[in-house]
C-alpha cells in the first residue's frame, strides 16, 4: 500500500511524484559588459552551471556576482555576510524574492537561483540557468578572458540529445527521487537515475569527454551533479544503488573535470551539505550534517590516454 508523505514544496509535488516548476523570466541576454549581475549560491546545482561558464570564460570583470546564504529557511534565499556570500551590493535587497517582486509584483513562484538582474532594465531578465549559460558561452566572447568553445556547431545536435537525457534522469532526476512523496515516484526516479549512470559510464569507457575533445556545455551539466551525488544525493535523497566513487570512469572523469583549472574554486563542500541537510527538513527533520565523505579530487584520473 502506498502512503503520501508531506511535501517539501507542495505546489511542484503531486500525487507522490515531484514536477519542478518552469522558469519564469525567459527574456534575450544582450552581451554587454557591466549590464548584468548574476544572483547565485554556491550550494546549487543549477547556480553552479553558470558560475562554471563564467569562470571559464573569465567574464568576471563584465558580469557581477553575488552569492546567498546557503541556509534558505521559509523565507528563502537571503544575503547575508558570511565565507562565500554577503549582502546585497547591487540593490541592497535583504532576500532574492525582493528582486523576484521589483521584477514582477505577481510573482508567486518559489524563488530560485540562479537569477540574473539586468541594471539597465532594474529587474531580474532571466533566471533560467540553460539561457544563461548558453549566453555567457556565446553572446560574451568579446569581453571573455578566456577562451572556451562550450556549445562548437559541429557537436550541437549531440549536445541537445544529451542535455535532455541528462537533464531528465540525472540533473533534475535526483530531485524527483529525493522530493517523491511515494514509494512508486520514489523508486521510478531513482532507478532512472542509475540507468543512465550506467550508460554513462560505458559511454566513458572509450572517451575522454561525452561530446568532444575537450569539456563541453554537457560535461559541465552532468558534472554538477556529479560533484554532489557521493556527498549529498546518494544518502540524502536515497540515490544509493552506487555512488560515483563506484564507477570507474565516472569517478576518473569528475576527477579530470574537477581539476581542470579554476574549477576546484567553483565547488564548496561546505555549503552544498549545509544547505542540502539544513534547508531539507522535511527530508532530514534533525538538519545533522553529516561529517563525511571523504573525497580525493587531486588524484591522477589517467583519462589523458583517451581520445
Amino acid at each position: 500500500m502506498s502512503t503520501i508523505a508531506k511535501a517539501q514544496f507542495p505546489d511542484e509535488q503531486s500525487g507522490g511524484d515531484f514536477q519542478r516548476q518552469v522558469d519564469a523570466f525567459r527574456e534575450a541576454i544582450a552581451g554587454e559588459a557591466g549590464r548584468y549581475h548574476l544572483y547565485v549560491s554556491w550550494a546549487c546545482p543549477w547556480a553552479s552551471r553558470t558560475i562554471i561558464v563564467r569562470k571559464l570564460k573569465s567574464l568576471e570583470d563584465a558580469i557581477g556576482m553575488t552569492a546567498v546564504d546557503p541556509i534558505r529557511d521559509e523565507r528563502g534565499w537571503a544575503f547575508r555576510d558570511g565565507p562565500g556570500y554577503s549582502r546585497d551590493p547591487m540593490n541592497g535587497f535583504t532576500f532574492l524574492s525582493e528582486a523576484y517582486a521589483a521584477s514582477d509584483p505577481d510573482y508567486r513562484g518559489r524563488v530560485t537561483v540562479p537569477a540574473l538582474w539586468d541594471k539597465q532594465a532594474g529587474r531580474i531578465v532571466n533566471n533560467s540557468d540553460d539561457d544563461i549559460m548558453r549566453a555567457f558561452e556565446t553572446q560574451f566572447d568579446a569581453f571573455a578572458k578566456g577562451h572556451v568553445e562550450l556549445y562548437p556547431a559541429e557537436h550541437r545536435e549531440e549536445i541537445e540529445a544529451l542535455n535532455e537525457l541528462i537533464y531528465e534522469t540525472v540533473n533534475n532526476g535526483v530531485y524527483r527521487a529525493g522530493f517523491a512523496t511515494s514509494q512508486e515516484a520514489y523508486e521510478k526516479a531513482a532507478y532512472r537515475v542509475f540507468e543512465t549512470l550506467d550508460r554513462l559510464e560505458e559511454r566513458l569507457a572509450h572517451r575522454r569527454y561525452l561530446v568532444a575533445a575537450h569539456p563541453v556545455e554537457t560535461d559541465w551539466k552532468l558534472f554538477v551533479t556529479m560533484i554532489r551525488f557521493d556527498a549529498v544525493y546518494f544518502g540524502h535523497f536515497k540515490c544509493n544503488l552506487r555512488r560515483i566513487v563506484d564507477y570507474p570512469n565516472l569517478w576518473g572523469y569528475l576527477r579530470d573535470l574537477y581539476q581542470i583549472e579554476g574549477i576546484a574554486g567553483t565547488v564548496n563542500f561546505d555549503q552544498i551539505k549545509r544547505h542540502y541537510y539544513m534547508t531539507h527538513d522535511e527530508i532530514n527533520p534533525t538538519r545533522i550534517v553529516p561529517i563525511g565523505p571523504t573525497l580525493d579530487l587531486l588524484t591522477p584520473h589517467g583519462r589523458e590516454r583517451l581520445t
